[in-house]
């Protein structure tokens, strides 16, 4: 039996508030990360020790996306909208005013971009154009977590009122919804082989929907004590990592949902109260997380 060690290697501080997002860029080394505090950090995995401030918003920041084709970071400005930045040159290039809404998650599918938004609908926006192309109103409970299955067509987005609802990406359709948890679904993503849905949610369990069975429930398991806030699978697809309220950041095997090893405070020098955001990059397989402690920790993954 493989044992995995868990090494801790850096911890980021500077934010002022919680740290609700990060995700990577161009470079496996990029790392941008945004918080309660409104502003956008640049930090560079190969040399953590100063992150660059690139943006000062006015509101928190609960979302951000890299858009790998044009290089540019999209930002959810609480009760705003959505602003593209020129992070190199530290400028703003175009907004859009979506309303006074929180934006939960953004996600992008060619020129087009999806916001999961707090007012419960999904905005569906050209990022060319920098307009509202629709909205898909499912629900009056948030809209909390978008993931994408191209291979599919398919979006899935994970609601406030415990449903789970699949369209389809070329006309926005509805083609699957079902209540698939016991609270909001707050996180979603596909399997790396892109057979399985998985999701996270506020009931602290985590379930397997099958793509080919109408996604119908594969597996279930209480994978955490309180909420689950997101995940994220490792760059070969073989492990992923869960974060929770609980404090504590969980190492998984994909394949049969093995838990591996608890990130946490006691065992690890983890974070102390809940952690909102995990990265897998694809530097030196380490691993990123975020929490309301206001730092973003990396731990090196040894299997």
């Amino acid at each position: 039996m493989t044992t995995t060690r868990i090494e801790k290697l850096h911890t980021l501080t500077g934010h002022r508030d919680c740290v609700y997002s990060i995700v990577g860029g161009h470079l496996p080394t990029d790392l941008f990360s945004a918080a309660g505090d409104g502003m956008v950090v640049k930090w560079d995995l190969e040399h953590p020790e100063e992150g660059e401030r690139i943006a000062q918003l006015s509101n928190s920041i609960y979302a951000l996306h890299f858009l790998s084709q044009t290089g540019l970071l999209i930002v959810g400005h609480n009760y705003e909208g959505i602003h593209l930045l020129d992070w190199k040159n530290k400028k703003e290039v175009a907004s859009l005013n979506l309303g006074t809404a929180a934006i939960f998650d953004i996600q992008s599918y060619g020129d087009y971009g999806f916001i999961a938004s707090g007012d419960g609908t999904v905005i569906v926006a050209d990022f060319r154009s920098m307009t509202v192309r629709k909205r898909i109103a499912a629900s009056e409970k948030n809209a909390r977590t978008i993931a994408i299955h191209a291979g599919r067509g398919e979006m899935a987005v994970g609601y406030s009122d415990n449903f789970i609802r699949v369209y389809g990406l070329d006309d926005f359709t509805l083609k699957h919804e079902w209540a698939a948890h016991n609270g909001s679904v707050f996180t979603l993503a596909y399997t790396p082989d892109g057979k399985s849905l998985l999701s996270g949610s506020r009931d602290a369990r985590l379930k397997v929907w099958s793509l080919d069975e109408n996604y119908s429930l594969q597996k279930e398991i209480a994978a955490h004590i309180y909420a689950i806030n997101h995940l994220a699978f490792s760059p070969d697809g073989k492990h992923f990592v869960t974060c929770s309220m609980d404090k504590s950041v969980k190492v998984w095997r994909t394949d049969d949902l093995t838990l591996l090893k608890v990130i946490d405070k006691a065992r690890h020098a983890g974070h102390g109260t809940s952690v909102n955001k995990v990265l897998w990059s694809s530097f030196n397989n380490q691993v990123v997380s975020a929490s309301d402690d206001r730092t973003i920790s990396i731990w090196d993954v040894i299997f």
